[in-house]
């Protein structure tokens, strides 16, 4: 594993950071627009969630690349983090009953199945996150995967347990 603080990890992390706040920034005009998505409740639930979790995904990679950039051991804004990794599967199961009425309603299948899709896509972002690496979008990320055959904790999920033996009694 390449040291910290090289300049391939800074540049990665800092690249993570940006492309996860860019697709939050296009998601919504590609869904809505090209995609011609109605904004049903349903539909919007869904984008909704995705796009928390993809800002919270970003604000996440670009605290730990502040934090190595000033040489800081730990990343800041982990108790928030924290308190996110709770909250967000409330939500989540909120977004759950909103999209389960929308699929349920009758209306046509474009005032909820779009909906439908960004809510499973919030749920994996969420693991992706806050439990399990689902993105294996290097080499180094794919060999080991194909070497251990088993998904990692994800990084802010070692960063949360890191934190949590720091700070326990």
């Amino acid at each position: 594993m390449p040291p910290l603080r090289s300049e391939p990890t800074m540049r990665r992390l800092r690249t993570l950071a940006v492309l996860e706040w860019v697709n939050a920034l296009l998601i919504f005009p590609a869904v809505a627009w090209l995609w011609e998505m109605p904004l049903s409740p349903a539909n919007l639930t869904g984008l909704g969630l995705v796009l928390l979790i993809l800002i919270e995904g970003g604000a996440y990679w670009w605290l730990k690349y502040r934090g190595l950039l000033a040489g800081r051991p730990r990343t800041a804004g982990l108790p928030f983090f924290r308190v996110l990794r709770v909250a967000n599967p409330v939500l989540l199961a909120a977004g759950a009953v909103v999209v389960g009425l929308g699929l349920g309603s009758g209306a046509p299948w474009t005032h909820a199945w779009p909906g439908a899709a960004l809510w499973l896509f919030a749920i994996l972002e969420q693991v992706n996150y806050f439990h399990l690496q689902l993105s294996h979008d290097t080499r180094a990320d794919l060999a080991r995967l194909r070497r251990s055959r088993r998904l990692r904790p994800s990084h802010l999920a070692r960063d949360l347990a890191r934190e949590r033996t720091r700070t326990a009694p």
